[in-house]
């Protein structure tokens, strides 16, 4: 049969340059153009037989311009008219593997497998040595879990071409899967052939023994091993540990002591020892091992992770006392440390117990000594720093992250909170500004509304009126129910009356989502009095009185200016005289209170 590349040729030869061009002009413009292009290719192949080359049978011509077609309108995308094209070109060659082959992924889509699974098959059928097309049926029958057939496959393609080692691979896991043992173990000792002998394989064998119950097997197979290479101790390890799995106890445990007075820090047998202690239920060995394991220079971070891990999962089972497993942290940590995994491991653990702050802080200090770019061990420090309400070291802490952890958002917000609260507030705008530069689509949303919060609020305390509402609309962007910007934003819109509708539902939301809440109570009741909405106004602020004991000057006025608009004079002076003992200095109460009347600033 003729391949692809020499079919593509032929066609090209058989057709003109005008030809070739309306093949390509027939391109379909839709998907659903199929039958259109199989007539246009038809018509335009008809055009072609006074011209073809000599020795070309016509219908291999019309055969090569379909396909040459299908491929064509496959390249562009329009899978319909690819569709369409193959079909015909089966029609017009049966025996074309190629057609087959493209025909089968179109019916995969259409998620017809059977049908494709079908045309892969017969595309291997007529052209057998393809190992593209065997590669297709051994994936559609490993798809379908139907292992027999996969093997089958596999091993046909192995025969053709035994350079290709992973194919050897592929047998072993399709032989385990059929559960066929003794030939997943054949198929080790070719890999074996192939590639010599190796722990990788003589440990995969060994299992499989071990799983058929042939236990001398198992234990004569690692034996194999480490006496071919009698210098490597891990390879005796592992014929120790095959013993141990075996039940040969005696002679296991001699091994390890023997690989041990060989090379006293030895790991693997240490570890294969302390596996053994523990489930012999001997606590002191066990113990003992764990400390020469934790402490040997040989053990990996990973390693020493893992069983550390463990050794805190055990003491939660037994009881959770701390004094061993805090004592082992210490042993570890006083020695030169690569890394912080074990100081934060350890911080973490003091931190599940319960321990004192002071102490987990401690700890989290020794992290950054370490790594000071360690952003979750300062972000606890800073957390805890907050809660003791101490501001300097706040801002301390942050500053440093500020030039290991620069892309940390969480820094510039906690820096800024910690200079508001000392009432630096152009330090403070400074770090959230500083901030917003490392904002980005993966930020949260939370910590950014609460940004451009406060950002809002001391903008405003700088008399930057405009660029504090940009930046209520940017935190609202973020976090379109931040409740205590609607209320600032609100309220200050109200004061300069300005987008009343607009304050008027903002504050709405904020007293929804706290009802009892006296500022945002006071807040929606004020605007409703600047909206001339009286009656209003004077439930909304009767609530944030009856909701704050003690309510601020600004709240008392504020109801004195709402009954006095509601025709209740009295109550409006007395409620200006409580607002006046407040705040002694305000001069507009004063004149309220002289007129009975309610005067604008």
């Amino acid at each position: 049969m003729l391949g692809i590349l020499l079919r593509l040729v032929l066609a090209f030869a058989g057709l003109s340059v005008g030809g070739i061009g309306l093949l390509y002009f027939f391109g379909c413009k839709s998907p659903k153009d199929g039958e259109a292009a199989v007539a246009n290719v038809a018509a335009a192949n008809t055009r072609q037989q006074s011209v073809q080359p000599s020795g070309v049978k016509p219908e291999q011509l019309s055969y090569d311009a379909f396909f040459l077609e299908a491929m064509v309108q496959r390249q562009k995308g329009n899978s319909d008219a690819a569709f369409d094209l193959l079909q015909h070109c089966i029609k017009l060659n049966p025996q074309a593997s190629e057609a087959y082959y493209f025909l089968a992924q179109y019916y995969q889509m259409l998620r017809n497998d059977s049908v494709a699974r079908e045309c892969y098959l017969k595309a291997a059928e007529l052209e057998p040595d393809n190992p593209t097309y065997l590669e297709t049926v051994a994936q559609s029958y490993i798809r379908e879990q139907d292992f027999p057939k996969a093997i089958a496959v596999v091993e046909q393609l192995y025969n053709q071409d035994k350079s290709r080692d992973e194919l050897l691979e592929m047998l072993f896991d399709l032989y385990q899967q059929a559960d066929d043992t003794e030939k997943a173990v054949e198929t080790l000792n070719r890999i074996e052939a192939a590639e010599g002998k190796s722990e990788r394989l003589s440990y995969a064998k060994s299992e499989l023994f071990t799983k058929m119950g042939n236990k001398e097997a198992a234990i004569a197979e690692m034996k194999e091993l480490a006496d071919r290479y009698p210098n490597d101790l891990n390879y005796r390890g592992l014929y120790a540990d095959m013993l141990l799995r075996n039940d040969e106890e005696e002679q296991a445990l001699k091994l390890y002591n023997d690989i041990l007075e060989e090379e006293p820090e030895n790991t693997r047998a240490q570890a294969s020892l302390r596996s053994y202690y523990r489930v012999q239920g001997e606590t002191e060995k066990v113990d003992s091992m764990t400390e020469l394991i934790l402490l040997n220079k040989n053990t990996t971070t990973e390693q020493r992770h893992y069983l550390m891990r463990q050794v805190v999962a055990d003491s939660e089972r037994q009881g959770g006392d701390s004094t061993r497993v805090l004592a082992l942290f210490h042993k570890m940590l006083d020695r030169p440390q690569q890394d912080a995994d074990m100081a934060e491991l350890c911080a973490a653990y003091m931190d599940l117990k319960k321990m004192p702050r002071d102490s987990v802080r401690a700890m989290l200090q020794k992290v950054l000594a370490i790594a000071p770019d360690n952003a979750g061990a300062r972000l606890q420090l800073v957390s805890y720093a907050w809660d003791r309400k101490d501001h300097d070291e706040v801002i301390a802490l942050c500053q440093e992250a500020r030039q290991y952890n620069p892309e940390e958002m969480a820094f510039y917000y906690y820096q800024g909170m910690a200079y508001y609260q000392e009432d630096n507030h152009d330090k403070a705008l400074e770090a959230f500004q500083n901030g917003i530069g490392v904002i980005n689509e993966e930020s949260n949303p939370a910590i950014v509304s609460d940004f451009y919060a406060v950002m809002g609020d001391l903008l405003h305390q700088k008399g930057l009126t405009r660029q504090a509402f940009e930046a209520y609309d940017s935190c609202l962007q973020w976090k379109d129910d931040n409740i205590m910007c609607m209320n600032n934003y609100a309220y200050f819109l109200s004061e300069l009356g300005e987008q009343l509708d607009k304050a008027e539902q903002m504050s709405y939301k904020t007293v929804k989502a706290e009802p009892k809440n006296p500022t945002y109570l006071d807040t929606y009741a004020w605007i409703l009095f600047k909206q001339q909405r009286y009656a209003e106004a004077k439930i909304y602020i009767e609530q944030a009185l009856q909701n704050d004991s003690d309510a601020s000057a600004v709240i008392t006025e504020h109801a004195g200016d709402i009954f006095i608009q509601n025709s209740e004079p009295e109550r409006a002076v007395e409620l200006w005289q409580e607002a006046l003992e407040k705040d002694p200095g305000n001069k507009i109460l004063i004149r309220k209170i002289k007129r009975k009347k309610y005067i604008e600033k």
